[in-house]
């Protein structure tokens, strides 16, 4: 654990002539990655975090796809994706554009929620569903802004928490509703849930579809067709997004980066390293270097 009196968001910037990407983690609630970029030509391929994403549009405007559609968030909107919902984005002027952002988890919304509703039993119950992919709110644009400031140059860690707790309990009290429900029957949803389970705890196993196919009960055709419907990928594409998150969190807990590519299954290090690149923004060596 690092010593109270030190500094609580770990942070270094690469910064190439004009793209750059600033990873850094909150300790508080148990750790928030935060992320202050300026873009030009990434170009993010559809890929899906565990967290929320939360970010504030300081300058131009981002496009990017989320809910079936795509949308244009410009200077001074939040950009609003759900925790596993798959997006991807990229400028929307030829000028770029820069965010603050930062990627709440599930489980941190649940026990605000929980605070907020002391009836609320049962894991999942008090996650947040954000309708809109992009706000106009200037009010709580502001207090984020507040937030990312803090995080970067306070210790105070009352301040920093208090702020953290009260931004986010504003965005889910102002923007957020329950959280919807796959459309397939109860029995359905198990079953594919069973196979989404296999892959987020062994993302590096070498498993066929017909093996998923006949964990969930279904035919190969029937699971790509309703696993993409439910999570947005099909079996293989989400395969890739449980690696890149395995990856990522043995790199945040110090493995080098070929070795946390191989045990996470990727076996062609050209492969991950792209993958990462179009998910991330950075590419795995930077990303190492500004999280540890």
């Amino acid at each position: 654990m690092e010593n109270h009196n030190e500094t609580k968001t770990r942070n270094k910037t690469i910064a190439p002539s004009k793209e750059r990407a600033t990873y850094s983690v909150a300790e508080e609630f148990g750790g928030i990655e935060v992320l202050d970029a300026n873009y030009y030509h990434q170009n993010f391929s559809r890929h899906s975090h565990e967290g929320y994403t939360v970010g504030v549009i300081e300058h131009g405007a981002q496009k990017f796809y989320r809910t079936g559609g795509n949308h244009i968030a410009p200077q001074g909107s939040i950009i609003l994706v759900n925790a596993d919902e798959v997006h991807n984005g990229h400028s929307a002027t030829e000028g770029g554009w820069s965010y603050q952002a930062m990627y709440p988890l599930p489980q941190q919304f649940e026990a605000i929620s929980k605070e907020l509703n002391p009836g609320l039993s049962g894991s999942g119950n008090g996650t947040p569903y954000f309708p809109s992919p992009v706000v106009y709110d200037p009010e709580l644009a502001n207090q984020f802004r507040l937030v990312f400031d803090t995080l970067k140059k306070s210790d105070n860690r009352l301040l920093r928490e208090t702020l953290l707790y009260s931004v986010l309990t504003k965005l889910m009290c102002k923007h957020g509703k329950r959280s919807v429900t796959l459309q397939e029957t109860p029995k359905a949803q198990r079953q594919l849930k069973l196979v989404k389970e296999f892959i987020d705890d062994f993302p590096s196993a070498d498993i066929s579809l017909q093996e998923l196919a006949n964990l969930a009960s279904f035919s190969p055709f029937h699971l790509v067709r309703a696993f993409q419907k439910a999570y947005g990928f099909p079996p293989h594409a989400y395969q890739i997004q449980a690696r890149l998150r395995l990856a990522t969190k043995l790199i945040k807990q110090g493995h080098k980066v070929s070795d946390a590519a191989q045990e996470a299954g990727f076996h062609d290090q050209s492969h991950f390293h792209r993958h990462f690149k179009k998910a991330m923004g950075i590419t795995p060596g930077q990303f190492a270097k500004q999280v540890n």
